[in-house]
């Protein structure tokens, strides 16, 4: 299991991603749908159409990881609802974890808690 500090940003990719891609391809996905640069330290999130597949790509201090996990029955839940014109969905690492552990994220009810304002 992955250990994501609650101050890493997590991106979800909301279309479904070819599993055949590997670190340059998913790399790609990141500067183009995401406009992100891979190389600052966020999460970027796939899943494939039937979502039994996940990959990760992050990067650890010195080069690119890729964490995957393919489920042998049952699907990985989508985290939420992207805007229709997103192509990505930030969520949290509670969410992620949540998510990989099976847990719907849509259907768990969440304490309020603070959060300071972006900007």
């Amino acid at each position: 299991m992955l250990s994501i500090s609650p101050s890493i940003r997590i991106f979800v990719h909301a279309l479904p991603t070819d599993m055949r891609k590997h670190f340059d391809g998913l790399a790609a996905i990141v500067a183009h749908a995401f406009g992100k640069d891979v190389l600052q330290g966020d999460y970027f999130v796939f899943l494939n159409r039937s979502r039994n597949r996940c990959k990760i790509l992050f990067w650890d201090r010195d080069g690119l990881v890729v964490w995957a996990k393919r489920l042998e029955r049952g699907s990985f839940p989508f985290p939420g609802s992207a805007d229709a014109a997103a192509l990505s969905l930030e969520i949290d690492s509670v969410t992620l974890a949540m998510m990989l552990g099976g847990v719907d994220p849509k259907n768990v009810k969440r304490c309020k808690r603070y959060q300071a304002r972006a900007g």
